[in-house]
């Protein structure tokens, strides 16, 4: 496929200037005097089919992201066997090619720092899909992490356990209602290491991590056994109560979120035990019935 353009050839000043864009040649129509010998795409960078939220051309490609051991930036070598201009390949140089792409395929593992990175982002999208956390969340988490191994901390260390802290404390940052029970079900891995590697992660990276609101932690319980929006509110409510008049400094938010969520469910009338409440937070009824005496006697309620 040729075009023709309005530009006159600048040697016999008499032809157009034609582009051939197979080859990519710019030359004369009438002299046939070769002007360049390659061209650069001229086109958008966008795809015609690929658009945003707003209904605009979107840039093609994936974005990077701090999950993939290359982070998105990769290179591969085309599989197509054609040079730059659209050409085969002789039959020496497709087999040089191939080769290129065997070592081209082999290398982009082959540094430690790599094969870590994979193990552990595998783990990470698998805690992912059995926690149900955003992908901001998990951007946090790989963010700590390559912190982590930046600093060394891996190093005879098991890379599950400090990936699966790292998570815990991405979790943290960012207010995600999930505790250390349940990063420990998820991962398989004793609840102790977590919480060391954890420590770890905080003192050597200097995380200052906010505390865990327990209003947020109300309606992941309730929805785990069904509790009624009244009764929901009423919980939120007396949080809020305690929350001002510092009764909640220093307790476990979870703990304290079953303790106000039990409570409401004894004021309103709602039938649940102090067993069902406990499964669904992850803590003990011993912790319960503690946080409810404490909880009443401050509140007057």
């Amino acid at each position: 496929m040729v075009s023709k353009t309005k530009e006159l050839c600048p040697r016999c000043a008499q032809g157009k200037l034609v582009t051939d864009n197979e080859s990519g040649e710019m030359f004369c129509s009438k002299c046939g005097f070769v002007i360049t010998e390659k061209l650069q795409e001229a086109g958008p960078e966008w795809r015609s089919f690929t658009q945003d939220e707003g209904g605009n051309k979107a840039r093609a490609g994936a974005p990077t992201s701090l999950t993939m051991h290359d982070m998105g930036l990769a290179t591969i070598i085309n599989p197509v066997n054609k040079d730059a201009s659209g050409r085969p390949l002789t039959a020496s140089m497709k087999s040089t090619i191939e080769r290129l792409r065997t070592w081209d395929s082999r290398s982009q593992v082959h540094e430690p720092v790599d094969r870590n990175f994979r193990q552990a982002f595998s783990e990470l999208n698998r805690l992912k899909d059995k926690l149900a956390i955003s992908d901001a969340v998990i951007e946090k988490a790989a963010y700590i992490y390559r912190k982590a191994l930046e600093k060394g901390l891996v190093r005879g260390r098991s890379i599950s356990a400090l990936m699966a802290s790292a998570l815990y404390a991405a979790c943290r940052d960012t207010a995600t209602p999930r505790n250390l029970k349940d990063v420990e079900e998820a991962a398989n891995i004793k609840r102790k290491d977590i919480a060391r590697c954890y420590r770890l992660l905080v003192k050597e990276l200097d995380l200052k991590m906010p505390v865990t609101d327990s209003i947020q932690c109300v309606a992941r319980i309730a929805s785990r056994i069904g509790i009624a929006e009244k009764t929901k509110r009423y919980a939120v409510k007396v949080l809020k109560l305690a929350q001002e008049n510092e009764v909640s400094a220093g307790k476990d938010p979870m703990g304290l979120a079953a303790a106000a969520l039990y409570l409401s469910c004894v004021k309103n009338g709602e039938d649940k035990t102090q067993r069902d409440i406990a499964e669904a937070a992850n803590v003990t009824e011993v912790t319960i019935r503690n946080r409810y005496k404490g909880l009443k006697e401050s509140l007057d309620l």
